[in-house]
């Protein structure tokens, strides 16, 4: 019997059921393709909501960004070390001409310095200064494409510190003042001095009316008796108004 058994199971055609598998393979594989075809469609429409809503003409007439800003400083002439100031930063640019604008901002920072080691026997230990700061000037709207924009600009100011800020009260004899202890310390007078900022910007585009800003700057103050040089950097959001149809 197993001998009959494997006479016949080698009798069999199997070269007629190979177009049978090969007809089920084919219809298991476009049902799996069918299956797969939302999916694709959906990745595809993903994509392009990512993508660009508008073309970015830059036709604006009058653009507005915030952001937060960062800037090192010196509070004192003879202070050994600078410190950090940290804030807010708001400007508003109204282009004259697709690639020229004026420009106006406000700038304000806060943040604690070193003072002399006296500062000790004064009770003063990294006072606060703050600074607030008004500027204009010109933009030059350089290299762009549907994606980035690259802007340069020339500001200039003033700036009104306040250095006694943290030595309110402080002081061994009663009586003595916030800006006595400030100069003792080594920190300036509150007084204000003039400031130029001079840097550019590099707009990362989300939109015709939407970017992301990265802006570092050259900061050239007169607060002591010369002018210095410090780094500042502000990062945030602009607003390109559209034009009125």
């Amino acid at each position: 019997m197993p001998r009959m058994t494997k006479k016949i199971e080698m009798g069999i055609d199997w070269s007629a059921k190979v177009p049978m598998y090969s007809r089920r393979a084919t219809r298991l594989a476009a049902i799996g393709l069918a299956c797969m075809l939302p999916a694709t469609a959906r990745n595809a429409q993903a994509q392009t909501k990512l993508g660009l809503a508008a073309p970015v003409t830059y036709d604006n007439k009058y653009e507005l960004y915030g952001g937060l800003n960062y800037m090192n400083f010196k509070a004192g002439e003879n202070l050994p070390k600078r410190m950090n100031l940290g804030g807010a930063e708001i400007e508003g640019t109204w282009w004259v001409t697709p690639k020229l604008g004026v420009a106006a901002e406000y700038r304000g920072g806060a943040g604690t310095t070193q003072v002399f080691p006296i500062g000790n026997a004064f009770g003063i230990h990294r006072p606060l200064v703050y600074m607030n700061m008004g500027l204009a000037g010109v933009q030059y709207r350089g290299p762009k494409n549907q994606y980035a924009a690259l802007n340069y600009h020339a500001l200039g100011g003033i700036a009104s510190g306040v250095f006694d800020g943290g030595t309110q009260g402080a002081g061994a004899t009663p009586g003595a003042s916030a800006t006595s202890n400030a100069q003792i310390v080594g920190l300036y007078n509150n007084h204000t001095a003039p400031i130029v900022a001079l840097g550019g910007s590099l707009d990362f585009n989300r939109s015709k009316n939407w970017a992301f800003r990265l802006s570092p700057d050259l900061i050239l103050e007169r607060f002591g008796n010369e002018t210095r040089e410090f780094f500042a950097i502000s990062g945030g959001v602009v607003y390109r108004f559209p034009l009125k149809k």
